[in-house]
């Protein structure tokens, strides 16, 4: 193997890294934590060969996208494993908050599990708003693992102009 050889294979792992380091910085406030409650049903640490298991807490994307157009604002959040329940959504001044708990699934049978990487128990989202929206008419679905609100933009007002006369 020739030197050339190995500083091109060094250059390309170091411009990976930094790439993903780039995108994961500009993803951080996907970076969710969920928190498991108490007495939850998660196995317990000696029954997982993931060595990357915590019990205490988790951290997932939660990746989302939004779209704005003239009248509304559409915020998609990817959510899998939830039921339309889980989710408590509300706005709060420039920023739509979605709370939510995603509920672990026990397999039936004697086993092991050998990777488990979900994230489950509650987590806090906040999504901010590009613009002023009316909150008492927003609308939310859930299909296909995929949370989609929609929020009607507050319609711009044209500025009020009074004419002051000089006594």
């Amino acid at each position: 193997m020739r030197l050339d050889d190995i500083r091109h294979g060094v250059g390309s792992l170091w411009d990976s890294l930094a790439e993903g380091w780039d995108r994961l910085r500009h993803s951080a406030g996907a970076l969710t934590r969920y928190r498991p409650p108490h007495g939850a049903d998660l196995p317990a640490p000696e029954q997982i060969d993931d060595p990357s298991f915590v019990p205490a807490s988790s951290w997932a994307m939660l990746g989302g996208e939004i779209f704005e157009d003239e009248h509304r604002i559409v915020v998609r959040l990817e959510a899998p494993g939830m039921h339309k329940g889980d989710f408590d959504i509300e706005v709060v001044d420039d920023a739509l908050i979605v709370r939510g708990e995603k509920r672990f699934e026990r397999e039936v049978g004697e086993g092991r599990w050998r990777m488990l990487q979900c994230a489950y128990g509650s987590f806090m989202r906040a999504v901010p708003l590009p613009a002023p929206v009316h909150p008492e008419r927003a609308s939310a679905t859930y299909r296909n693992g995929v949370l989609k609100v929609e929020l009607p933009k507050l319609e711009p007002r044209a500025p009020e102009v009074r004419r002051v006369t000089v006594s």
